[in-house]
């Protein structure tokens, strides 16, 4: 069997966009549980940008000897599977990669994953799209879980960045969990997040039940709770101390499979938003990468390989 070699967007010193560059490497065969996917599209995160310019290395979280892999959402189609799995060459599928210690990432032409960590993508969801789901709404939903059920009594949620990927899903997804939601975001981004059929502020005021910081606000979002409610942030690198009683977690995203499939069907059926910002070629990913730096960005920058 002859060996598969992918390109791959890496960082070998990382200093930001002008550090990134594409490699060729070869992809493993896949084990057992595992799938190889031949990549469709991959979106582009912020927490792409704080590799490529080397946060997660000073912190100690990255000790890749050559070079570091870059991204974490994909979409794509099962290539090959290894024993014990269930999906089968063709198959559609989407999910992200966790961690930061890794020499390959979804920005790439193929990948090694397993199973257990992707889920279908539904007839009539493209390809594209999807790849803007599997971090982010993970993120939102696994989120929303930690801020949990509203109390009867105590039902005023405030969800920073609501304009953005991850802020956007965890407005619609607390609402189901009993939440009266107001978006915090820019007064150009009213009319997108009054169109999640929540409330508008651009402002954090001060006094709400729980505040989920999609937005990573930090202090001022946790001054925002009042004495005894919730915070959630979306930092686990920069946890915020409890103070004034305020029950204080962190969302690191997890892939979960199951979780995702549920996701996608939701977006499927038109009640979760996806937004594609623009679609750029894999070997010009330092100039995603640029763009998504300079700010303003609604939707995800894709890159296809």
């Amino acid at each position: 069997m002859s060996q598969v070699i992918s390109r791959r967007v890496v960082v070998r010193v990382p200093s930001g966009p002008e550090s990134i560059e594409t490699v060729e490497a070869p992809v493993a065969e896949p084990g057992a549980g595992e799938i190889r996917v031949r990549i469709a599209a991959a979106a582009v995160n912020p927490v792409d940008l704080g590799v490529a310019a080397g946060v997660f290395h000073r912190l100690g979280m990255v000790h890749q000897p050559d070079w570091t892999g870059l991204g974490w959402d994909f979409a794509g189609t099962v290539e090959a599977a290894g024993p014990d799995v269930e999906l089968r060459a063709g198959s559609r599928v989407a999910g992200f990669l966790d961690g930061f210690d890794r020499d390959h990432g979804s920005h790439a032409e193929h990948l090694v994953v397993p199973a257990a960590n992707v889920a279908a993508v539904p007839d009539g969801v493209d390809l594209v799209a999807a790849a803007t789901v599997p971090l982010n709404a993970t993120a939102a939903a696994q989120a929303v879980h930690l801020v949990g059920e509203a109390p009867s009594d105590a039902r005023r949620l405030l969800v920073t960045g609501a304009a953005g990927a991850v802020g956007a899903y965890a407005a619609v997804l607390a609402q189901e969990r009993g939440w009266q939601v107001t978006g915090l975001a820019r007064a150009a981004d009213e009319p997108f997040v009054r169109g999640l059929h929540v409330g508008f502020t651009t402002e954090p005021g001060r006094g709400w039940d729980a505040v989920l910081d999609a937005g990573a606000l930090q202090e001022p979002a946790l001054g925002a709770v009042r004495d005894g409610g919730r915070f959630v942030g979306v930092q686990p690198a920069a946890r915020l101390p409890e103070e004034r009683g305020i029950t204080v977690e962190v969302i690191f995203a997890r892939p979960d499979g199951p979780l995702l499939a549920g996701l996608l069907e939701r977006v499927a059926a038109g009640q979760l938003p996806t937004r594609v910002h623009t679609v750029v070629p894999l070997d010009k990913a330092a100039d995603a990468y640029r763009a998504m730096a300079e700010g303003g960005v609604r939707g995800r920058i894709l890159l296809v390989p």
